[in-house]
């Protein structure tokens, strides 16, 4: 059986170079990095050579770049020690966010009775920046945090992150972004980029699970959420898994080094699967997700002309035939309310559907997109 694996926002294959990296680092660079003995001390040179070459891809300061164990430790780090250290009292962020932001955000709510506000969005499930503004008006002269994704992992639609942050800067306002899906797939450099807060995860971008980072801009004040020995600059407590950090490095590094070639090639299996799906009666893209110049190159959300039991049965029959994606986020695998982002979209008129979500990467290859189209197309005829 073929094994098409479009499922590529939920996670990545582990690029060949990464794991030679974290083969390498593990069979020979076992000390602690916290140890004072040379073999300790060894593995601290290789993460704080990894934590320098991160910095200079985003044009930051190594001590602004804290390991953690992904993307949603890095929100919670960001989002709590704002409320907790820095006296936020106003959040603000969107009803499409991660769960990462937006349950951290709702628990924010209720235990520090602090303000949330959710921004209003448009049928392409773009942030009002209208309503941003005036929000960050209104609020002016509390303490203002506003988090908002650089890309939707849903729906793919990209927010205007330079503007954004500029904004909240011209207010006063803290600036947070989720950028797992963004990362490794678009540059950012954050001397441009205001943000005070960013989020990473390696495995969006062809590095292990298990390992991310925070960006924490130098003289915010943040402290740390996880206490215990002083790694991490006193940031972020807990034995560094070194081999993990290597690899995602190296991952990275491959990423931007080979960026312009690969978005192309990716681009060009998302207009193969657009222009395919073109052909199937009753099919939608939700979101911004067909408008390539405000949509990520890597995803594609798809409503079908079908109901929902048959939605779960069409996801199952896919996989039985070797075709992996999924219905909205894998982060909320098993959940029966259904993807939140398609239940904002369906507040401001776009009637949600059945959908699933197809994402690409640099190892797919035509024929996947042409076999999974065929075999979708034949399900689609056989639900009818």
């Amino acid at each position: 059986m073929p094994k098409v694996y479009l499922d590529n926002a939920a996670t990545t294959a582990v690029r060949p170079e990464a794991i030679t990296t974290m083969t390498e680092v593990l069979q020979n660079e076992y000390g602690n990095p916290s140890s004072t003995h040379n073999i300790g001390q060894s593995s601290k040179a290789i993460l704080e050579q990894c934590r320098k070459d991160i910095a200079q891809l985003f044009n930051a300061h190594p001590g602004e770049i804290i390991f953690t164990s992904g993307g949603t430790e890095a929100d919670n780090l960001v989002l709590r020690g704002a409320v907790r250290d820095l006296g936020v009292q106003v959040l603000i962020t969107s009803p499409i966010e991660h769960h990462a932001v937006l349950h951290t955000a709702e628990a924010l709510a209720e235990e520090y009775n602090i303000t949330l506000e959710l921004l209003n969005i448009d049928q392409s499930g773009a942030i009002d920046l209208a309503h941003l503004e005036a929000l960050l008006e209104k609020y002016q002269g509390q303490k203002i945090l506003v988090s908002l994704m650089h890309v939707n992992n849903e729906i793919g639609v990209i927010l205007p992150l330079k503007q954004v942050a500029q904004m909240c800067k011209t207010y006063g306002a803290l600036m947070h972004s989720d950028t797992v899906q963004s990362i490794g797939h678009y540059p950012l450099d954050f001397k441009e980029v205001p943000v005070d807060f960013a989020a990473v995860a390696a495995h969006k971008f062809h590095g292990p699970k298990g390992v991310g980072f925070a960006f924490i801009r130098r003289g915010t004040g943040l402290n740390p959420m996880i206490l215990g020995g002083g790694q991490e600059r006193g940031m972020r407590a807990g034995t560094e898994p070194v081999y993990a950090v290597a690899g995602m490095t190296t991952a990275l590094k491959h990423a931007y080094e080979h960026l312009d070639k690969e978005a192309a090639y990716v681009l060009s299996l998302k207009k193969r699967f657009i222009d395919g799906l073109a052909e199937l009666p009753g099919v939608r893209l939700n979101g911004a997700c067909g408008d390539l110049a405000n949509s990520t190159y890597t995803l594609v959300n798809v409503g079908l002309p079908i109901d929902a039991a048959q939605s779960a049965m069409l996801l199952f029959q896919l996989d039985l035939k070797g075709v992996a994606c999924s219905q909205g986020s894998a982060c909320q695998s098993g959940s029966s309310g259904g993807s939140h982002v398609l239940q904002a979209l369906d507040k401001v008129g776009v009637p949600m559907m059945p959908s699933l979500r197809f994402s690409f990467s640099m190892f797919n290859t035509p024929e996947d997109i042409d076999f999974a189209l065929a075999c979708l197309k034949e399900l689609l005829e056989a639900s009818r």
